[in-house]
Order: C-alpha cells, then structure tokens, then sequence
C-alpha cells in the first residue's frame, strides 16, 4: 500500500518512492524512509507461520533433547527467542535451556548474544563481522569430524554451510525456528510488482533472502521475471539488508547496493546517497532543476509532478536544450492514444506543477524543449 504520512518535503529522498518487502519490522524500515521525504509501498513478500504451529521443530527439538549435540550455532534473535518460546509452550523450555547450557553455543552477531543472555545463557564465540562465513570457517579449523552441530534455520537453507560442514564429516542438524510462506493476500505484492517494472519505483528494499526470492517467484509466476528483472537492473535500484539477502538476486544476475552495517539504519542512509546522486540536475531559465522519482527539486523546493508531467519532463532532459517534437513526447505519454491535444494537456499541468512556467519552452509547429542556460549548452550538446 502507498503510504504518504509525514514526509517532510525537504529529506534526502523526498520525491523518491520506496518499495519495501519486509514482512517483520516493516513498520520501522517505512518509518525511517519517510522521516527523510520518501513515499514509502509497502508488500510483505511473505509470512512467517507462528512457530508453536510448526511440527518440524517440535520434531526437532525433541531430537536434540534426545540426543544432545555438540554445538549450537544461532543465528538470529528473534528465531533464537521464538524458539526458546515455542519450547515453554510445548512444556519443553526449561529441558531445552538446560541443554544448551552443556553445549558450545555459536551466536552469528550482537542481537543474538542479547537474546542468548537474556534467557540466562552465555554464548562461547560470536563472529566480529556479523558473518556465517566466518563462523563456518571457525567450526572448520576447530575440526567438526564426528561432531554433531545444531543449526538454527532462518527460513531456507544457509548456501553452502550445511554441505560445507557435512563434507568434512559432521552431523548436522537443522532447527527450523519458523518458515517463511507466501502472503495469505497476494493483491498488495502485485501491486508493488506492476510498480516495479512501470519504473512507479526508484529503489526497493530487501531485508531477508526469503522476502527476495518470494517476490521473484511471484513475478514468475505471473509472467512478469524478465521485465522485472530488467527493471532492477537498470531503473529500480535494489537495496539489500546484507550479501546474505542479496544471494537470489545476485543468483538472477542482478547487481544490489549494501550497508557496511548490515541494519536497517544503515540501509536506509545508504538510499539517501545512492538515490539523491542518481537525479538528473539541470541548470534551466535561471534555476536549478532536479529531476527526483515523482517530483521534481527546483531551487531546494519540492515541486510534486503528474506522472504524464514525469514522463514529458523526462523525455525532455534526454536531449536538453534541444526541440522534443509533439509526436516523440506523445509516445512517451502513458496510454495517450494518438490525440497530440493530449501533450498540450500534459505540458500546461506539468509548468503549472513546476511553478516556473519558463523552464520549457513552446517552439511554434515543432515541439518543446527545456530552456537550457545558455553556459550550459556546451556541455549538454552531444547528450
């Protein structure tokens, strides 16, 4: 859904939309968006079955109280607290702390340790880079020949670990600590899918590999991958929370943007640089244009512009300063039809939404073009 509340006009990303997928903590990722200037739709790609629910890790807890392993590696907090959670509620928490305790108990990262302690437990090691590469590495030089090592699932399998460390001869146990489904209501996920490939999108946002692979699946299914996928390599940027997240993009081929810091602060500070520099910015009649997602900058204001007012201004900044004829701006209208008047209509909305009517200029019987600064026309002249 669009979601236009409080966003401040003068943000790094005002006149830019965000997609967000998330199907947790989304609340938090659209808030920070907007509290910079972004219209923010939202589509969780998937949902999570409530863990109490989930037969597998009743089963597998069960095996693990039978027959204790010899490491634990958990690998996110809320997985770790839920299964802590579903185990009081099958009569088995106090059993399943008391066997971790016996245990060498790996966390992947900080929120995992606070959720650890917080049961009253204490962690053995916990990687400084927040990576399950390095934790692989650690259990490989340690030697895990005959061991049998507990892994907390985190909604689909860890590429390569669980095969890594089988290879070298453990037994490895996974405990899926919830699964990720697709949506009950597929309507919303549609609707961020047509936004993406019509480019209604400058950025969408991943926050966990199984949100990424829904949403490709979903446009596989509805015939829509290739023009997805071509819209997320050249016109939508994708943001992913951390290389884990961006694997069943990058599997498609497609580049994705990252924090340093693998959290959703750092994410979004990331969109504030990467979208800002992607804007077109002209010197024009005077003032200084730039050309955001849905809006249009001019001279530090935010002057929101009509999609068709989008599309003409966009076909004008390809070549600017030069005369765009009526026939090339018609077809870069949406759905115009083959009705010229259609452009005039477009243009008039689109000056009046500028609130400098100057910027373009009408060339009688040849077309419109931007009113370039003369200094300026050097360097736009073979764009």
């Amino acid at each position: 859904m669009y979601d236009e509340q409080q966003r401040p006009d003068n943000g790094p990303l005002a006149g830019f939309t965000v997609g967000v997928t998330a199907a947790r903590r989304a609340d938090e990722l659209s808030a920070l968006l907007q509290r910079r200037g972004a219209s923010v739709v939202h589509a969780p790609a998937l949902r999570i079955v409530p863990l109490a629910d989930d037969s597998e890790l009743l089963a597998a807890t069960k095996e693990l109280l039978d027959q204790a392993p010899d490491v634990v590696v958990a690998t996110t907090a809320i997985g770790f607290r839920g299964w802590v959670e579903a185990a009081d509620g099958w009569g088995l928490g106090e059993d399943l702390l008391g066997g971790l305790r016996g245990v060498e108990l790996l966390a992947r990262g900080p929120k995992v340790k606070g959720a650890i302690r917080a049961q009253g437990l204490t962690e053995d090691w916990s990687p400084s880079s927040e990576s399950m590469a390095e934790v692989l590495d650690r259990l490989l030089e340690e030697g895990v020949e005959g061991r049998r090592i507990a892994i907390q699932l985190h909604g689909e399998p860890l590429p390569g670990f669980v095969e890594s460390l089988r290879a070298a001869g453990a037994e490895v146990v996974g405990v899926p600590v919830y699964r990720w489904l697709p949506p009950e209501d597929l309507g919303p996920v549609d609707r961020l899918l047509d936004a993406a490939v019509t480019r209604g999108l400058d950025a969408l946002t991943f926050t966990s590999a199984p949100a990424a692979a829904s949403l490709l699946t979903r446009a596989e299914d509805r015939g829509l991958l290739p023009e997805l996928l071509d819209a997320l390599g050249h016109d939508v940027l994708p943001a992913c929370v951390g290389p884990v997240t961006a694997l069943p993009l990058q599997a498609r081929g497609i580049d994705t943007v990252q924090p340093e810091r693998f959290r959703l602060g750092p994410l979004v500070q990331l969109l504030c640089q990467e979208l800002p520099a992607r804007a077109r910015t002209l010197p024009i009649a005077g003032h200084r244009v730039e050309i955001r997602g849905h809006a249009v900058m001019v001279d530090g204001t935010l002057r929101p512009v009509p999609p068709a007012g989008m599309s003409l201004l966009r076909a004008l900044s390809r070549r600017p300063g030069w005369v765009v004829a009526r026939a090339e701006l018609l077809r870069a209208l949406p759905g115009a039809g083959r009705d010229e008047h259609a452009v005039e209509t477009a243009m008039a909305r689109l000056r009046s939404a500028l609130g400098a009517p100057k910027l373009i200029q009408t060339v009688v019987k040849r077309g419109y073009r931007l009113a370039l600064d003369p200094a300026a026309d050097s360097k736009y002249a073979d764009v």
